[in-house]
């Protein structure tokens, strides 16, 4: 196990990791015990009674945050024709085809927290699977980055939409915003994220879907929160 410094040994001792809180004491002392100097980003870590390694036990899904995520997100979108003018309309930050897949091949390029594709693309866009999968960046038709509405699509991502999926150890890692959101806005975020995993439970689930729910910031201890308090 990797040695925790001075700092993050200070924070376990402000409360009881081994306590359950309500959500709203949770993000107070999530608060309270982050100690970086920058804007952290707020993680919610869920872990499910589903075995991934069944295609039909899989959760996977997207969820729009009330209040944003606190970050600008850069949109890469693979379009041609009409549909590149559509993409720039909306707020895409990036967009092409050959060129942009030759530029992420060639020169490592991955300047973007999003990638959008017209159908038509995923033949440019599959051979990337190696460099965008890994990375939870391949476009995918069920979570609505594989589409013809591309305006939808990037406003969406632009507005703080966030995709969630099962591990293969069957967690969910999910950024549900900034430190620095007032804790209302913070509860609404994680109240939505909280809300479409619930809705996303697979129909084969057996037993107790949600096992376990924590709240961290990038570098703090985790607090576990309360499930009967969602």
């Amino acid at each position: 196990m990797a040695k925790r410094g001075k700092k993050y040994s200070s924070a376990l001792e402000k409360y009881d990791r081994l306590k359950e809180y309500s959500l709203t004491e949770s993000i107070k002392i999530l608060k309270d015990i982050a100690y970086a100097k920058y804007d952290e980003t707020v993680e919610l870590h869920m872990r499910l009674g589903v075995d991934p390694r069944h295609s039909d036990q899989l959760v996977r899904g997207t969820v729009s945050l009330p209040n944003g995520t606190g970050k600008t997100v850069r949109v890469l979108v693979f379009a041609k024709g009409e549909k590149t003018k559509e993409a720039r309309n909306a707020g895409a930050d990036f967009v092409g085809a050959e060129d942009m897949s030759e530029k992420i091949q060639k020169e490592g390029w991955l300047a973007f927290d999003k990638v959008i594709a017209t159908p038509d693309m995923m033949g440019i866009v599959g051979k990337l699977g190696r460099i965008l999968g890994p990375r939870g960046l391949m476009p995918n038709p069920k979570v609505g980055t594989v589409t013809h509405n591309i305006s939808d699509a990037v406003k969406r991502a632009k507005a703080g939409e966030v995709e969630f999926r099962v591990d293969k150890t069957s967690n969910i890692h999910v950024g549900v915003g900034k430190k620095s959101f007032d804790d209302d806005k913070l509860n609404e975020n994680i109240t939505s994220v909280y809300g479409a995993i619930l809705k996303a439970k697979p129909a084969s689930s057996k037993g107790r879907y949600i096992k376990s729910f924590y709240l961290s910031t990038t570098h703090s201890p985790s607090v576990r929160v309360e499930l009967q308090s969602m």
